[in-house]
């Protein structure tokens, strides 16, 4: 299945350089440019990629507000941040915002794609520091809603890096219901993002910190 790629960055050059390599790629497909949040966002309503690259320092609107406005209407679309800082603040930011990646621009074209696959399958990929960095910077959900035993075998599973076609298959059920579970999950944690929600799986002790699925972070 062709996975569809909204990029958003204010730089020229360096929009047509990542459709050149993503689209080395025969399973992705770039259907869009943005160069700023304001404009991602309309042609994100407009296109409804699978994944949203996103920018944080740009003008107009920045790319943590773009992908907060994003994912608070298109929750199917998960946004992966590309940048060039990594500072607590940005990182923080941006998963508070909704974003299920953080990726730095010097990241490998292999990476690059990989993460972008992961995002696409609803993969949350996080390493132990970025865990670590994340924890002390993102908030707990206030008065979190109850899971249900379903949901919160799906969120350890989602907390151990498998993405919504391997939760289905072990759990036996379609992908289908996975993603009606996980937007159940969300809401009930009050959350926008998986990996906030795997954050909070990590702080009651559902999954240990040195479970969490490693990634490209």
């Amino acid at each position: 299945m062709t996975i569809r790629i909204l990029i958003t960055d204010d730089h020229k050059v360096i929009r047509q350089g990542l459709r050149m390599v993503l689209e080395l790629d025969p399973d992705l497909e770039v259907v869009g440019e943005a160069s700023n949040g304001e404009e991602a966002l309309r042609m994100a309503r407009r296109l409804a990629p699978d994944v949203v690259l996103m920018d944080l320092l740009m003008p107009v609107m920045g790319g943590i507000e773009a992908t907060g406005e994003i994912r608070r209407e298109l929750p199917d679309v998960e946004v992966v941040a590309l940048t060039s800082v990594l500072e607590d603040a940005s990182v923080a930011g941006a998963i508070r915002a909704g974003a299920i990646g953080y990726l730095l621009k010097n990241t490998e074209a292999d990476e690059l794609r990989q993460a972008i696959r992961a995002a696409a399958a609803g993969q949350v990929q996080l390493a132990s520091e970025a865990a670590a960095r994340l924890m002390r910077e993102v908030r707990a959900p206030e008065s979190p809603g109850r899971l249900t035993e379903r949901e919160t075998e799906i969120l350890k599973l989602l907390a151990q890096g498998k993405a919504n076609k391997q939760i289905a298959g072990e759990l036996f059920i379609s992908e289908k219901t996975v993603r009606s579970h996980v937007h159940s999950i969300l809401a009930k944690l009050n959350v926008t993002s998986r990996t906030q929600a795997v954050l909070h799986a990590v702080r009651i002790g559902l999954v240990p910190a040195d479970e969490l699925g490693e990634g490209s972070w």
